[in-house]
């Protein structure tokens, strides 16, 4: 796989320069009842305004070191990542994934006054975080984040995101924890103006029902999850019990390892496969332009709808089956060449996987 900084092609209109993807990350924070964080966005944000979205946001320096513009490895999961996803969680949200020096089990429990003055100093950059981690006693949880996902920014959009996704679990509850330790507050309005846990499963139908806006990738990933993490797991009213809730993190846990590649390895860069009526259906399974020649791969069982509507977001949005959809309304010519495709991209990717394999092997028996 080559590692030597090039320029990428930009295939949607080869006369421009594909727009640079600013290394971003994102958590999933699961509560200590199985629900997700999502804040809403300012309405004059200059990137998914007024939408509904995972905390998270751009790396920056004192995260750490990234490889440069154009390598592969800068769209790879890493320490700079990590960091900056824990950092903008605290910044976005108030919520510290911070692990207690003295009692490295447990999180580090700062009042609500200090966390208050924090947030405001590591977002001003009058202190570096994880300097002012340390400083409290604590040490951010970088090793408890579980990638899920990268997403890259199709090439015809201007201002682009290499995004890493991660599953964060909060402790369950017990009557030792402060609940204060996991209640999520806006940022006063500076990027957001609400932050509030929810099952996975009610988001999806606020966003249905037009109440709230989600892009693709929090409508997909939400989708992925809200049949794990289901509140009516018992099949009963009232809260769950704290060994089904183990039980179903658990479970994601494991779908996290599945799939080929596996959720914590895909790279998925959307891409329009066809027009419906006013939505457009994407194909999932492209990396994206800055690994097209690599060995990355997205989703390729997965499509998903969806209907841009420019300022007012998004609307119409469902998750599919590739297999059931993408042959509706092809002739038996473009059917019969559609499979003979699938079938050669599958040949190929066995072939250079084969191969990775076998220089992997051959090295470790230098």
């Amino acid at each position: 796989m080559p590692n030597n900084p090039q320029t990428p092609s930009n295939k949607k209109d080869p006369s421009k320069p594909l727009p640079t993807a600013s290394p971003s990350a994102s958590i999933l924070l699961i509560s200590p009842t199985n629900s997700i964080l999502l804040l809403r966005r300012v309405q004059e944000s200059s990137s998914f305004a007024s939408a509904h979205v995972f905390p998270g946001g751009h790396i920056d320096p004192s995260d750490g070191s990234l490889p440069p513009q154009g390598d592969v490895r800068l769209h790879e999961d890493g320490m700079a990542y990590r960091m900056g996803a824990i950092r903008e969680c605290f910044e976005e949200s108030g919520i510290l994934l911070a692990r207690n020096l003295e009692h490295p089990a447990s999180l580090l429990r700062l009042d609500e006054a200090e966390r208050d003055a924090g947030r405001k100093a590591v977002h001003n950059k009058d202190v570096d975080f994880h300097t002012w981690v340390r400083e409290k006693g604590g040490v951010p949880d970088i090793e408890s984040l579980y990638p899920f996902t990268r997403w890259l920014t199709p090439a015809n959009i201007p201002k682009r995101f290499s995004t890493q996704m991660y599953l964060y679990f909060l402790p369950l509850a017990h009557p030792g924890l402060p609940r204060m330790l996991h209640i999520p507050t806006s940022d006063g309005g500076v990027e957001h103006t609400e932050a509030q846990f929810l099952p996975a499963a009610e988001w999806l139908a606020l966003a249905r029902a037009e109440k709230i806006i989600l892009f693709p990738p929090q409508f997909f990933l939400l989708r992925l999850v809200a049949d794990i993490l289901d509140v009516n797991a018992s099949g009963e009213e009232g809260a769950l019990s704290g060994e089904t809730l183990q039980l179903q993190r658990n479970k994601l846990l494991e779908f996290v390892k599945t799939g080929d590649p596996p959720w914590g390895e895909k790279c998925i860069s959307p891409s329009p496969l066809r027009k419906e009526g006013k939505r457009l259906l994407m194909g999932l399974d492209e990396p994206g332009p800055e690994l097209e020649a690599t060995s990355r791969k997205g989703e390729s069982d997965r499509v998903i709808w969806v209907q841009f509507k420019g300022k007012e977001g998004t609307s119409g949005m469902e998750v599919g089956w590739r297999r059931d959809v993408v042959e509706e309304g092809l002739s038996d010519e473009e059917r019969r060449e559609y499979l003979e495709t699938r079938r050669k991209e599958r040949e190929r990717r066995c072939s250079e996987d084969g191969l990775e394999r076998a220089m992997r092997g051959g090295k470790e028996h230098l």
